[in-house]
């Protein structure tokens, strides 16, 4: 009879957990739509910079990414992009035409060996400033904790004022 009556009174609790409604997704851009809405209402810009046959740029996708809290920040202070570093279509930003470039067996678009430094791995996220300067690139993955206070570093502006040590030591994460 007890465990009836614990089942009855955790029942409600169980319905309210389904009954949440799943996290919005995050909307990604496109170089060229971030580079419109920037020159409307300026904002810093993080790329993911990614490829088709990148294992842990998925994992990214699916755990990092759709983190409730890694969306927040990401929808309230970023542009945030998806680029393809292997797509063939050519980019125009900040007034330079970049194009994809037969290399191996791949290749790799000019833009992501320009905003990486020419240090190309996936998954990498490239920070931008409002004036689509690049900031850092950063490299491999990336889980919600490690993710969480750099983006907000960037994207509060943060990093203009502090090093990221010293604002690691103030930092208290939301996850």
């Amino acid at each position: 009879m007890k465990y009836v009556l614990l089942a009855f009174l955790c029942l409600p609790i169980f319905v309210r957990a389904q009954d949440a409604p799943p996290a919005k997704p995050l909307t990604w851009y496109s170089i060229e739509e971030a580079l419109i809405l920037n020159e409307k209402n300026p904002r810093p810009v993080m790329i993911d910079l990614y490829t088709d046959w990148c294992g842990w740029c998925k994992v990214m996708d699916q755990k990092t990414f759709s983190n409730p809290e890694i969306i927040r920040v990401l929808s309230t202070y970023f542009y945030p992009v998806k680029f393809d570093a292997e797509q063939k279509p050519d980019v125009n930003f900040k007034g330079r035409v970049f194009k994809f470039v037969p290399s191996g067996q791949r290749g790799y678009h000019e833009l992501a060996a320009a905003l990486t430094q020419g240090k190309l791995s996936y998954p990498t996220l490239v920070f931008l400033d409002k004036t689509m300067t690049p900031l850092q690139p950063l490299p491999g993955y990336k889980t919600p904790n490690d993710l969480e206070p750099i983006i907000t570093f960037f994207g509060t502006g943060i990093y203009l004022s502090k090093t990221y040590d010293a604002f690691l030591k103030e930092f208290k994460s939301k996850l």
